[in-house]
């Protein structure tokens, strides 16, 4: 129990041997609610995990007296652990969240930048459209001039 209890731990953080007391992340844009997850202490003789390392069961009633021991042990750590995976739910939730968030403002900007081109390309074939007329309108009045130079002819 020891050996598991000192080696339960991720990024330098141990949750369960008693010197992590709480765990904190932002759960607001504005930083004012915070997610805790509060640490355990499943180290042997302590609050949850009871029996200690040196216990002996020589006799029926040691025996019987570490049985319960053991029982209500098993009871605790059990209640411990339900409040890491309630904690650990919490971070999943947020972090699902989050997720979700940065994919919806990424489409909005997406989305954004799409209009933007759209808009963009109706101004160049507008742009386009206005040069072909004017090249058309040129052409145009430079026949009309031949035309009444004909006409004199």
């Amino acid at each position: 129990i020891t050996t598991i209890v000192q080696n339960a731990s991720f990024n330098g953080t141990n949750l369960v041997d008693g010197t992590t007391t709480n765990i904190q992340a932002l759960a607001s844009a504005d930083g004012t609610k915070k997610i805790t997850v509060s640490g355990q202490t499943l180290k042997l003789s302590g609050t949850i995990v009871t029996m200690k390392s040196t216990s002996t069961i020589s006799t029926q009633s040691k025996a019987s007296t570490m049985v319960s021991t053991i029982g209500a042990s098993i009871q605790n750590v059990n209640a411990a652990l339900a409040k890491l995976a309630s904690g650990e739910k919490k971070f999943n939730i947020q972090n699902d969240f989050v997720s979700k968030l940065v994919d919806s403002l990424n489409q909005g900007i997406s989305n954004l930048v799409d209009a933007d081109m759209a808009v963009e390309s109706a101004k160049l074939q507008a742009l386009q459209t206005r040069q072909q007329l004017a090249i058309q309108a040129l052409m145009i009045a430079n026949q009309s001039n031949s035309i009444l130079l004909q006409l004199f002819k």
